[in-house]
């Protein structure tokens, strides 16, 4: 007769203990603060390495000051999601494109989708690579698309001239092809990106779905410095 091992036990109990922290913080702040509040051993749950790396900063609660102490911990520890902002910040923001690039990519490898979506964006813009386009499907893409360009939280791209320049060849050389493409009527001509999501119907080919899509990014992307200057955390 196999006897059961109380500590063997205890242990399994503890790890099942720490994925559920683990869960709670990569879903709410909020439910994470209140169970840290319970007792000792959840507080001590609380602060392992891996609810760190769970924390997704973009549900922290915009109305509480956001300490650098937590930035730090969450990026020391893999956090995909401050990967992400340190990598848009150093790439968009301070010119470090080498350096920015790294994280977004190391973002977007650990499963974060807008860290996924940005860096693919960014490689053809700048690079002309669309790689990393076939990882999604055009559902897929409208929606995380619609996720990161819809935090405006930053004072835009008016300050990053390599940005601009591209946006400039691209609506004077690429929108053209866009509008000039039979594949479905145009609804609308708008050489100025406006309009340009509902100026086709959704039976587009590929190359002008993309092409309005690389349009879309061009038009609203901001950086997310409304986060503290990640080269300080």
């Amino acid at each position: 007769m196999v006897r059961s091992d109380p500590d063997h036990h205890e242990e399994i109990e503890k790890e099942i203990q720490a994925l559920v922290v683990e869960r709670v913080a990569a879903n709410s702040f909020e439910d994470l603060y209140r169970l840290r509040a319970t007792c000792k051993s959840m507080k001590a749950l609380t602060e392992r390495p891996g609810v760190y790396a769970s924390f997704d900063i973009f549900n922290f609660p915009w109305y509480v000051h956001m300490p650098h102490f937590l930035l730090q911990s969450c990026y020391t520890n893999g956090n995909p999601s401050t990967l992400y902002i340190k990598g848009v910040q150093y790439f968009f923001t301070f010119g470090l494109q080498e350096e920015g690039l790294a994280l977004m990519k190391r973002a977007a490898d650990a499963g974060l989708e807008r860290a996924l979506y940005t860096y693919a964006m960014t490689r053809k813009i700048f690079w002309d690579d669309e790689e990393y386009f076939s990882r999604f499907t055009r559902k897929s893409v409208d929606m995380i698309g619609r996720v990161v360009r819809s935090l405006h939280r930053g004072r835009g791209m008016s300050d990053n001239v390599a940005f601009v320049t591209k946006r400039d060849e691209f609506i004077s050389s690429v929108i053209p092809l866009f509008y000039n493409c039979q594949c479905t009527p145009c609804l609308d001509r708008d050489w100025y990106l406006w309009h340009i999501m509902n100026s086709k119907g959704k039976n587009m080919c590929n190359r002008c779905f993309w092409i309005k899509e690389v349009g879309l990014f061009y038009r609203d992307f901001e950086p997310v410095i409304g986060f503290p200057d990640s080269r300080l955390w």
